[in-house]
């Protein structure tokens, strides 16, 4: 038998346990079926959220903390409808909301948190650049922002959507009004030139 040392998580760069990869497995199917087929706005964040209310695809409870920013980012957070027919209105708003580190961190040290984001960044550009493709992609946590230029030149068919050249913060302490700041932006963004 192997131990969590022996195998690391190909989504986030931890080390793993079985638990660990099958949690990540049951986040990647829930939010794969609400995927868009024409991502407009990818909503890129640091890491998933260690809670299931948090995580915006999960099937169970209310949204909660980065859920809650998302769906009010999409005009969804006062809707009373069940949560799968917000999802549906996410996906067909043209969103996706993803995370470098595709698992939740186990760690709270501000230097490992910023090596696994380093580390896996090069993957998540990958999947970006030739599986997602969307048309926008706006930074969603503080984590971020030291990537930023990096992103903007290595995603160059995607145009980085920044809160005055900083990511938007929709996380824990966060100032309140990033998510009414991010969606004028990408009002903003969708309005037609005159």
């Amino acid at each position: 038998m192997e131990n969590k040392q022996g195998i690391v998580c190909d989504g986030c760069g931890q080390a793993a346990s079985p638990e660990h990869i099958a949690h990540r497995l049951q986040l990647l199917e829930w939010a794969t079926r609400f995927r868009p087929v024409h991502i407009g706005t990818l909503l890129l964040g640091a890491a998933t959220p260690g809670t299931l209310a948090e995580f915006f695809y999960s099937p169970e409870g209310t949204f909660a903390g980065e859920a809650a920013l998302l769906a009010e980012v999409a005009g969804l957070a006062a809707l009373d409808r069940p949560k799968e027919q917000l999802h549906i209105a996410f996906q067909r708003g043209g969103f996706f909301a993803t995370h470098v580190l595709e698992c939740p961190l186990e760690t709270s040290d501000p230097h490992t948190v910023a090596d696994l984001i380093k580390s896996r960044l090069p993957t998540a550009v990958i999947r970006i650049r030739r599986s997602l493709r969307p048309k926008r992609i706006a930074l969603i946590s503080a984590v971020l922002q030291p990537f930023a230029e990096q992103l903007r030149s290595l995603l160059p068919d995607s145009k980085i959507i920044l809160n005055g050249g900083r990511a938007f913060r929709l996380e824990p302490g966060a100032p309140s009004g990033e998510a009414r700041l991010l969606r004028q932006a990408l009002t903003a963004e969708a309005a037609p030139e005159s």
